[in-house]
């Protein structure tokens, strides 16, 4: 063989080995880094420009005659950023992402994009490693140490994780919390975040691989680093070792991986700790990841520690759990379910897939007894598998399933609501096991539940691939890899077992690309505090003097007072009387916003970061408000004798009032002529409703509608490559408050004793 082959092929040879070691490393991950919190950039806002703000606050509570001795802070205390799975996923180029979305990047995006007084970290604890864990602090840190005067700061960082607890059977599902720490002080916070036990861990540690295989990387090699960096995530929380189950959580050492199986064991391995932490439900109704039948009931049991949680997220850019309806996704049990009828104002998802079944055997031209035994066979499937009811309709597109499983008549719903774990179905019901009757007792806050590290992005409805969490592939190409679809779609559903949805991970579970029309800019949770402080922000937290809004910066008062219109009990409060309450409602609309960004941002951040964070569009107010239209009061009168129906004890717009508001919101008062005559306990809140404004995904389906209001055709407004990247998909909404209710006992009731669980 000549010289020159001989070289030739021993040079092929070796470029043959290299390739092959290099391939086989992008398998096993030794291409990736590790990527840290990234840098904060900004500096600490101008004291004058704090003071201009607390100025305007206080000149529209002096015209609605209100006590300046609060004042009203707006914060986001649920925001992820890329140390968590789901958002170093929807980060990656290849689903229009930015590549990343570090938590340093929150920091300067609360202070200067959406310019909140406070805000929390809460990433998923089963992604957060010790060193995660111990770096989100740092940053913490960092950005607190921005506030450098230290006496009036710009804006209060929180520490926190969350629980993402997930189960595809109604029995075993409890929803995910979020813990959120008073300081910043490593001795006062948890030693390590605890993750859920169960699918969650299954899908995010020990199968996070199968969320994006490896060989992604070759589809999109110019950003290939990304790919190979979150090979090295996955693989660093893998190699966390578990924490021994048998030892107190106080005694366990720092580096290792913390479990709890039921909210009643978080709050016990957090006491474990000698910690007591906000715990804070959220998403409950969101059907995404809920199984049909779930219901609050199962945690109001002294084992899950209900009075744990005394606040719940009832509205985030997941969309609103607020609201009870009589409907249920399965009209039987879990064990012997059963499809229930359509009705005018609800389209279960199981009828819905029988009449696509029986559409397609009509079209393949079979008969029609078959084809209407085959739509109840598929009705059957369907309702028996409940979460996955999609999947048993093989070829079906997301246009196909119209509007089946929503709630067409609520506020900016959860996708496919859940009515039995809505926060109104919380309020209502009672456990009547021990000799002392319990309920829920919450206050209300709103969040964003952002994965691209940007607290509060609901302030404007703009840059939707970047202020919500909408996403997709960005080809088809790639979608049909990433979620191949079946390339038929025969006249007949398939049966899944309880086996194999057990079996089921995660992600596989949930409709992906129907969903991400349904997520928003997100809500805010508005704090009534004493001081402008982290302790005073803490304090109206744990005393529920807190209410929740939509996106926008409204500003609500909700007080039970006396003849004299002096305050008896705060919203968020509780209280004992005979006699029929009085109440008074102050509420004025948010500022009406200037295009673009206010100079101290401009002048704060670089050209560049404010652009990448911003986009553009900052929380901008000018001097005009947008006008109260209505207040709207709910009332609920939790059960008193087991099995009593909620439907008739929660009463949503109980009372609507017209809000004559001039440009300066308005003062409403009312009473409750039944109270004493009923000798009932019960529950107040209101909500505080808005003019119509643009919101970002508001109609998310954008129906076509028959002559008696049925859903016929759907374009879904999605997140791939279908709709382009600056359609922002506004329609307009009646944007809001709601305030943490004032829970009324009446002294003769049986709820007389009901443990405060606030």
């Amino acid at each position: 063989m000549p010289r020159v082959l001989r070289v030739t092929l021993f040079g092929l040879g070796v470029l043959t080995v290299i390739l092959g070691i290099y391939v086989i490393g992008i398998f096993q991950g030794w291409h990736g880094r590790t990527r840290g919190p990234g840098e904060i950039v900004g500096t600490e806002i101008p004291a004058e420009i704090i003071a201009e703000r607390r100025s305007a606050q206080r000149a529209q509570q002096a015209a609605l005659g209100v006590d300046p001795g609060t004042e009203i802070l707006f914060g986001d205390l649920h925001v992820h950023s890329t140390f968590s799975t789901d958002a170093f996923v929807w980060a990656l180029p290849l689903l229009r992402g930015e590549g990343a979305n570090p938590l340093a990047d929150a920091c300067d995006f609360a202070r200067y994009c959406s310019a909140l007084d406070f805000w929390a970290i809460t990433d998923h604890a089963e992604a957060l490693t010790p060193a995660r864990w111990a770096q989100s602090l740092q940053s913490m840190q960092q950005c607190e140490a921005q506030s450098s005067t230290g006496i009036i700061p710009d804006v209060v960082p929180f520490m926190g994780f969350e629980w993402t607890q997930v189960a595809p059977l109604p029995e075993d599902h409890y929803g995910h919390k979020n813990v959120i720490f008073r300081t910043l002080d490593p001795d006062e916070i948890a030693a390590r975040p605890i993750a859920a036990a169960g699918t969650t861990v299954r899908v995010l540690r020990d199968n996070a691989r199968g969320l994006l295989p490896q060989q992604i990387v070759f589809l999109d090699l110019e950003h290939r680093q990304d790919y190979y960096d979150f090979g090295r995530f996955v693989q660093e929380v893998r190699d966390t070792p578990l924490c021994d189950p048998d030892i107190a959580s106080g005694d366990l050492p720092r580096d290792c991986y913390e479990m709890a199986a039921t909210p009643g064991e978080l709050v016990t391995r957090l006491e474990a700790q000698a910690l007591d932490p906000l715990i804070i439900p959220h998403g409950s109704a969101w059907g995404l990841y809920t199984p049909p039948g779930t219901s609050w009931d199962k945690q109001l049991v002294d084992s899950e520690r209900p009075e744990a949680f005394p606040l719940i997220e009832i509205f985030s850019g997941h969309g609103n759990a607020e609201e009870y309806r009589a409907w249920r996704p399965n009209a039987g049990t879990t064990d012997a379910p059963v499809c229930p009828d359509a009705t005018a104002d609800y389209l279960p998802t199981c009828q819905r897939a029988g009449q696509i079944i029986e559409e397609r055997c009509r079209a393949a031209g079979e008969g029609e007894v078959d084809c209407a035994a085959r739509a109840e066979e598929a009705r059957v499937n369907a309702v028996h598998v409940g979460l996955a009811a999609h999947l048993t309709v093989l070829g079906e597109s997301v246009a196909d399933w119209l509007d089946a499983g929503q709630c067409r008549d609520c506020f900016l719903p959860a996708f496919n609501f859940n009515p039995t774990t809505s926060v109104q179905y919380g309020l209502a019901i009672t456990n009547f096991d021990d000799d002392e009757p319990q309920r829920f007792r919450w206050g209300f806050i709103g969040s964003s539940d952002t994965h691209t590290a940007r607290p509060g992005i609901g302030y404007k409805s703009h840059a939707r691939h970047y202020m919500t969490d909408t996403s997709g592939a960005v080809s088809r190409d790639i979608a049909e890899r990433l979620l191949p679809s079946d390339p038929e779609a025969p006249p007949r559903s398939r049966a899944i077992s309880r086996e194999e949805l057990t079996r089921t991970l995660g992600f596989q579970l949930t409709e992906i690309e129907r969903q991400s029309s349904f997520f928003t800019g997100g809500g805010l949770v508005a704090a009534h505090a004493g001081e402008r402080s982290r302790d005073g922000i803490w304090d109206a937290l744990q005393t529920r003097n807190v209410y929740a809004t939509s996106g926008l910066r409204q500003l609500l008062w909700f007080d039970r007072i006396d003849d004299a219109g002096n305050v008896l009990t705060p919203m968020g409060g509780e209280a004992e009387t005979e006699s029929d309450p009085v109440f008074r409602v102050r509420a004025a609309g948010s500022l009406r916003q200037d295009p673009g960004c206010p100079d101290y941002a401009v002048r704060g951040l670089p050209a560049d970061r404010l652009q990448q964070l911003c986009r553009g569009e900052c929380y901008n107010p000018g001097n005009e408000r947008y006008r109260i239209t209505r207040i709207e009061i709910v009332r609920i009168r939790p059960q008193i004798t087991p099995g009593e129906n909620l439907d008739l004890l929660i009463e949503d717009d109980w009372l609507v009032l017209p809000c004559d508001d001039q440009g300066e919101g308005c003062i409403v008062e009312f009473t409750d002529t039944e109270f004493a005559t009923t000798g009932r306990d019960t529950v107040y809140y209101v909500r505080a409703i808005q003019e119509p404004t643009g919101q970002v995904n508001a109609d998310p389906l954008r129906c076509e509608y028959d002559e008696t209001g049925q859903c016929i055709r759907a374009n879904p407004c999605l997140g791939d490559y279908r709709v382009d990247m600056d359609e922002n998909c506004v329609a307009e909404v009646e944007h809001r408050a709601w305030s943490s209710p004032i829970y009324l006992g009446y002294s003769e009731a049986i709820g007389r004793d009901v443990v405060d669980e606030g």
